[in-house]
């Protein structure tokens, strides 16, 4: 290693453009920032998605509908998930616990039971809610219905 093969470790040195330093340096008069306007005065910040004075995107683009803070979202678990899950585990009775771990619903989710499908063997059957058609058909089959 001689002093001629020497340089700084790399991303360790910076830029060379020493800016304001008068015109014989390149760089003096307006520093690199152009001519007037917000971004060539000292102090200038920017707002997200401010763009020159145009309506930004965010205002330009349509708003419609509504969005309902309060509402309850379920997942949905048809009556032929519970039957076969039922005959594939041996269960009478079914919980939302038994639902998570087989995979049919994500772990914070309510769980709301859909008539789509037949049931027939008598469960009891344990969730957040239930349509008035699979609450019927549950216990036609012989089986109890029960609310979280």
């Amino acid at each position: 290693m001689e002093l001629h093969n020497l340089t700084p470790a790399p991303g360790s040195n910076k830029s060379n453009k020493r800016i304001g330093r008068g015109p014989g340096s390149g760089y003096g008069g307006t520093s690199t920032r152009g001519h007037k306007g917000a971004k060539s005065r000292s102090g200038y910040k920017h707002k997200i998605g401010f763009e020159g004075g145009q309506m930004p995107l965010q205002r330009r683009v349509p708003k419609f509908g509504f969005k309902n803070i309060n509402r309850v979202e379920y997942k949905a678990i048809n009556l032929d998930a519970l039957e076969a899950l039922a005959e594939a585990q041996n269960l009478t009775k079914i919980t939302v616990a038994d639902l998570r771990a087989a995979g049919l619903a994500p772990k914070r989710a309510l769980v709301k039971i859909l008539a789509n499908g037949a049931i027939s063997r008598a469960l009891e059957v344990q969730a957040d809610a239930f349509s008035k058609k699979a609450e019927e058909a549950i216990t036609a089959a012989g089986g109890t219905v029960s609310k979280n």
